[in-house]
């Protein structure tokens, strides 16, 4: 499960303050109280919950003050009268921060919507900010150990420095050396990859270094290798555990002479390249077994970036089926989301595939249920670690983000059944239009422009639609 958020409460009415902290409290989420912004905020919060009845100047400065915070938190409007701020007149730098409003009182199903949306643009802001460059936004997550990974490749981008990166099959170790090279001054030069373990050996030499034509059998003109071809840029050596021994010495020689020649060849040829290397493998197990040279391992090993698996990147799930979800879009195709239960389910799976095998598991979902809804049930069975009575327990739990009023038509939204007493279909398709629209506004940061695209409406056809649903207070200073 994700771990608590550090919430910040802002409420000048005593009675609700103490009241938010005791529903905080029931919820396990850490908090802290106070009636002004403080001069000095630490720890910076990661939520922060905002009273908007208020009088305009002072929300608009309160707003502004927040902004300036880095890391920039994110900001829930909370309170029974959430207009003061959202006149166009009144419109400040710092209402960019409002994310979504939470009426008063606040149902529990609306505080974990709110929650969500707060956690999405928390999540957007730290990959444009905290000092890392914006390629890094491909290492979606904000686990700590996704953070000290792209901490590492902060130092480390813009330096020639040999980079190893370890981890398991799928955690995206080739994510990480493109998103180095695309950060590198090599930029503009070549990204090369090779596959060390997927050439047979006596072809690897050749494919690494090229060859003149004669060289072998099968030569019949030169050629040049992949050090060439990455020259000016990087080269990427991925599963460098699986490259024989014999190949580790000639690899050695290069990155200490920093030249090579082609197999065959006599002329010495300048290896202008920056080196990234990543293996699944463990080389210290590999050494101690003689299958791994200790002279090439010191010379790969300068700057280690050890990627972490799925399974210990507490909070990460979500974000990256979200992620999954937008390229699926990009791709003209639709998504699917996920119940509560489901999710608890997916969050106690071990993903010995990591990121890859929950890219397949999204993908094959979206080829079955395109557009759904996907309950535990609907899960393959290596995916499902529920038993009923835990799986009945969450999907009751789980309200609406409406609030309890209509658990029916909740109950029809995400199952896609008609309630015994029925429903009035126009009220629930217009609450659910509302809803999306809403969200989309809220993921687009208020651009209307990129808001229709995601919702596949034209411009004109979503302005009219804010102006029906009177959410044109919604949209951007920029749209």
């Amino acid at each position: 499960m994700s771990k608590p958020s550090h919430i910040l409460i802002l409420d000048h009415d005593g009675t609700r303050r103490a009241t938010t902290a005791a529903i905080l409290d029931f919820l396990g989420e850490r908090h802290h109280a106070c009636a002004t912004l403080p001069e000095i905020l630490l720890p910076l919060p990661d939520v922060v919950l905002l009273a908007g009845d208020t009088a305009a100047a002072t929300l608009a400065a309160t707003l502004d003050a927040l902004a300036e915070l880095r890391p920039r938190p994110v900001v829930v409007l909370t309170a029974v009268a959430p207009d003061a701020c959202a006149g166009e007149g009144n419109r400040t730098p710092g209402h960019a921060l409002v994310c979504s409003v939470l009426p008063w009182p606040f149902t529990h199903g609306e505080y974990l919507e709110a929650l969500h949306r707060a956690r999405l643009r928390r999540e957007a802001e730290q990959l444009r900010g905290d000092g890392e460059p914006r390629v890094f936004r491909e290492l979606v997550g904000v686990s700590q150990g996704l953070r000290a990974v792209r901490h590492m490749m902060t130092r480390v981008a813009d330096t020639d420095a040999t980079v190893l990166v370890l981890g398991e099959s799928g955690t995206g170790k080739e994510v990480v050396a493109r998103s180095l090279h695309a950060a590198s001054p090599r930029r503009a030069g070549p990204f090369v990859p090779i596959n060390c373990g997927a050439i047979p050996a006596e072809l690897l030499e050749s494919e690494l270094f090229g060859h003149e034509k004669g060289a072998f059998t099968g030569a019949i003109s030169s050629r040049a290798g992949r050090f060439e071809l990455a020259r000016g840029g990087t080269l990427f050596l991925d599963e460098i555990g699986d490259m024989p021994l014999a190949m580790q010495v000639k690899l050695l020689r290069v990155l200490q002479e920093r030249n090579f020649e082609r197999v065959g060849g006599s002329q010495p040829i300048e290896a202008d390249v920056r080196i990234v290397c990543a293996t699944h493998k463990n080389l210290d197990d590999m050494i101690a077994a003689g299958t791994f040279r200790e002279d090439l391992y010191y010379r790969i090993n300068v700057f280690p970036i050890e990627m972490p698996p799925l399974r210990a990147r507490d909070g990460d799930l979500p974000l990256l089926i979200e992620e999954i979800n937008r390229r699926l879009a990009r791709e003209q195709r639709e998504g699917v989301r996920f119940s509560p239960a489901a999710m608890v389910s997916l969050e106690r799976h071990p993903w010995a595939g990591n990121v890859r095998e929950l890219a397949n598991l999204v993908e094959r979902m979206a080829i079955m249920h395109p557009g759904a809804v996907i309950g535990p049930r609907d899960l393959p069975q290596k995916f499902r670690h529920l038993d009923e009575t835990e799986e009945l327990a969450l999907e009751d739990s789980a309200e609406p983000a409406g609030g309890a009023a209509a658990p029916e038509a909740a109950r029809a939204e995400s199952l896609g059944l008609l309630p015994i007493n029925g429903l009035d279909l126009k009220e629930f398709i217009q609450d659910l239009e509302k809803g999306l629209i809403e969200q989309a506004l809220d993921d687009c940061a208020g651009v209307v422009a990129r808001a229709a695209e995601r919702l596949r409406l034209r411009r004109t056809t979503l302005v009219e639609k804010m102006r029906k649903y009177d959410l044109l207070n919604r949209a951007g200073p920029d749209t």
